[in-house]
């Protein structure tokens, strides 16, 4: 389910402290979201997560980090995979189907 399409009917409400809350607020303007567009996206990742989008731990940097590489890797071997069963790309011609000048 896509939360940004999905029908708005229910509400929710929670109890915030007004320096964190006006904090919070700053940063997510930092970010151009609103409080409430925050929220929903934590909301929407949650559900393509299906759980929580993020390591509630201390190591939550490294895990991520160790996440970001594998996942790296795993690209990296996917077209690695690609160019062998498919063969090569030149540099010009990657660059012609990409829309780029070289």
């Amino acid at each position: 389910m896509d939360i940004t399409s999905a029908p708005k009917t229910a509400t929710f409400q929670m109890r915030i402290n007004p320096d964190i809350k006006r904090r919070v607020e700053e940063i997510y303007a930092r970010q151009g979201l609103s409080f409430t567009d925050a929220v929903n996206l934590f909301i929407q990742q949650s559900l393509n997560m299906e759980g929580l989008p993020f390591l509630a731990s201390p190591e939550n940097e490294a895990y991520l980090r160790a996440k970001a590489v594998r996942r790296l890797m795993e690209e990296v071997q996917r077209g690695w995979d690609s160019a062998e069963k498919e063969g090569w790309v030149s540099e010009e011609a990657a660059y012609r189907l990409l829309g780029e000048e070289t």
